[in-house]
């Protein structure tokens, strides 16, 4: 095992996360941390998280959303939601992918909600939803679906819609909010202003994808909003949703909203450097900021959930260091 990213931290944290209860974690931090023979996956399939979420899939390979599953006044579509956020777990968490049915069945649900443009289109009514579009690609990527046809009409779409600094904005993001009727969510979709400056928020989750896929890590225009995202950190975004400079310091695991974590690890993928200036600052939040266990604070509460969540946040962190430092 390559050692050099963990002598760089503080505190050695992988005793913290082996003598954690749970399996599906030990397996990734020894497959990807300690390089040990871990087996296959798909021994990761069969515990009781995975097997328990996939009884609650739907016939047609959806998750039902707590309440209603749909919203008629604003067009949300309730179950791709919940889809997705079901989604995140059983790929990120349990390894699932498209040669495990209910995976293949969840990738199928999503897809139906692709429009012709190649955008997947639903969580925030008929609007465009690039920042949703993009995480839901990453997880079809990882899930073995890369060279899908459908998947690559969505990177294009995604390509397509850039700003001029070269991230990505919610355009609904620069709609005044008295403006945001039951009418404007079900109408056409308000097409992005490239003049303005890009949302980080939809920026670093629009990158998961492309940093996801091979093939894109280094065009010309991922890399270009890579430099745009890393001149964010610590500052606060340029729109209201999850503004404040706080969010970057606010982690989840399985990764849903943009912060300095999952911005780090998109672009360890593309190929940035740890003596960038600004890669750099973000690596140093991380080693001078563990806990006396080693892990990090996630800014999520506390109890068994915020306790799990902690750990997986310090597996996805080591991942990270270890791609930078190693």
């Amino acid at each position: 095992m390559t050692t050099v990213w963990l002598d760089a931290m503080q505190v050695d944290l992988l005793p913290t996360l082996l003598v954690w209860e749970d399996p599906a974690l030990r397996y990734f931090v020894r497959r990807d941390l300690l390089d040990e023979p871990a087996g296959p996956v798909e021994s990761v399939w069969h515990l009781e998280g995975a097997t328990r979420l996939v009884r609650k899939q739907q016939a047609g390979g959806s998750w039902r959303y707590p309440g209603k599953s749909y919203n008629p006044e604003t067009g949300t579509q309730y179950d791709l939601l919940e889809t997705y956020r079901n989604l995140r777990v059983l790929v990120e968490m349990y390894g699932l992918h498209r040669d495990h049915p209910a995976l293949s069945q969840a990738a199928e649900y999503v897809l139906t909600y692709q429009m012709d443009e190649g955008d997947i289109r639903g969580i925030i009514g008929n609007q465009y939803m690039p920042y949703y579009h993009g995480a839901i690609l990453e997880l079809l990527i990882k899930a073995g679906y890369s060279g899908d046809p459908r998947i690559e009409k969505g990177l294009a779409w995604l390509l397509s819609v850039r700003q001029g600094d070269g991230g990505w904005i919610v355009p609904t993001q620069a709609v005044p909010s008295k403006d945001r009727t039951s009418e404007f969510w079900l109408g056409e979709p308000v097409p992005p202003d490239r003049s303005r400056p890009h949302a980080h928020l939809a920026t670093g989750m629009v990158l998961r994808a492309f940093a996801a896929h091979p093939a894109y890590r280094q065009r010309p225009e991922v890399l270009a909003a890579g430099e745009a995202l890393k001149s964010r950190f610590f500052s606060p975004d340029k729109y209201n949703d999850r503004k404040a400079s706080s969010y970057w310091l606010k982690f989840q695991f399985p990764f849903w909203w943009t912060s300095l974590l999952t911005a780090l690890d998109s672009l360890s993928w593309l190929g940035f450097d740890r003596q960038d200036v600004d890669i750099a600052r973000g690596l140093d939040w991380f080693l001078a900021h563990q806990s006396a266990d080693g892990l990090w604070e996630t800014g999520y509460g506390a109890g068994r959930k915020a306790e799990e969540n902690r750990h997986w946040v310090g597996l996805a962190t080591c991942r990270v260091l270890k791609r930078f430092l190693s």
